[in-house]
């Protein structure tokens, strides 16, 4: 609710280090996400904070991607599941690393400089290439973020399906909505303020998750239904406050809090490879140093989580009143 994010890469990391097998954790995640983005999204359509044409041109994309996605990973589990387990993992250290320290650089910067966001979400500048991409007049064009800049901005419809094509891809591998690697593109990329694409970005994992739930995962019989109830009923409660924090901090940091989330799911992932090297016969090392190396991943990903859920929390209830204020 609060970076835009379905909570892929904190759920189906947190699902495999608890003992879920990787697919099953995958098609699990997804299937919550699907339900939880649709209560986050008529949250977020309250706010203003949901651009319906944006969400229409990247989910063209994203079906497509989520289509050969789920034909991946299902041909790699059917051939060996570890190898399926191991492919997952590394998927998502490869990635979350990159996009990690990528906006954690992004973050210190515009700290230092005081360019990186205001009250509302936006950056304040562009970056040189969504202003090149922004310049491309490929119809259709769509139109955004009309409340912040006058006259709004405007972006073509094929560089957003573009887009949406590799996180549809993505989500069907990872069992993610997509969102932690929608919130940088859109936002880095395509030049969409924070606050539009946190909106935006729930809107399309509905569509995305649900469909590549459903398609790839569902029929399949990969989805724990039992783990997926328990996670949409913390939902409820998570992702209204986390959706009304963004009314009341600045969308640097937001940004900031993003990076860190991103990089404790890496340090989750990136610390179990080794375990499945050796699983696999690839290298050799002993049990009791693999499992340590294991563990001490998985402490550091939960304190950040916790730490990362105390903050928007605590954000929330200081600033109740002023959100009872506003409505």
């Amino acid at each position: 609710g609060c970076i835009g994010a379905g909570g892929g890469f904190i759920i189906t990391p947190a699902l495999m280090a608890a003992g879920i097998k990787g697919i099953l954790a995958v098609g699990t995640d997804l299937f919550h996400i699907f339900a939880k983005s649709i209560m986050g999204t008529v949250v977020h359509k309250k706010l203003g904070n949901v651009s319906g044409t944006l969400a229409v041109a990247f989910l063209v994309g994203s079906i497509i991607g989520a289509t050969v996605g789920g034909w991946i990973n299902m041909a790699l589990y059917k051939a060996d599941p570890l190898l399926s387990e191991m492919f997952i993992s590394t998927i998502y250290a490869v990635l979350l690393g990159f996009l990690g320290f990528y906006a954690l650089f992004d973050f210190l910067k515009s700290s230092r400089g005081g360019a990186g966001g205001d009250a509302h979400g936006g950056p304040s500048g562009a970056t040189g290439l969504s202003v090149k991409l922004q310049g491309l007049n490929i119809p259709p064009m769509i139109s955004f973020d009309h409340d912040l800049v006058p006259g709004g901005r405007r972006i073509s419809g094929v560089i957003i399906a573009i887009g949406g094509v590799f996180v549809g891809l993505l989500a069907a591998i990872m069992g993610v909505g997509g969102g932690f690697v929608t919130f940088p593109m859109f936002v880095y990329v395509f030049g969409v303020s924070s606050m539009t694409t946190v909106g935006t970005d729930i809107l399309q994992i509905i569509f995305t998750a649900g469909y590549a739930a459903v398609s790839c995962y569902v029929i399949n019989g990969y989805v724990f239904y039992t783990l997926a109830l328990g996670m949409l009923i913390g939902s409820l409660i998570g992702i209204q406050v986390g959706a009304l924090t963004t009314k009341v901090v600045k969308g640097i940091h937001i940004r900031g809090f993003y990076a860190i989330s991103i990089l404790a799911g890496f340090v989750n992932r990136a610390a179990t490879l080794p375990k499945k090297l050796v699983e696999l016969e690839v290298i050799n090392m002993s049990k009791a140093v693999v499992d340590t190396i294991e563990y001490v991943g998985t402490i550091i990903f939960w304190v950040v989580v916790v730490i990362f859920g105390a903050w928007v929390i605590s954000k929330f209830l200081f600033n109740i009143n002023k959100l009872r204020a506003e409505g």
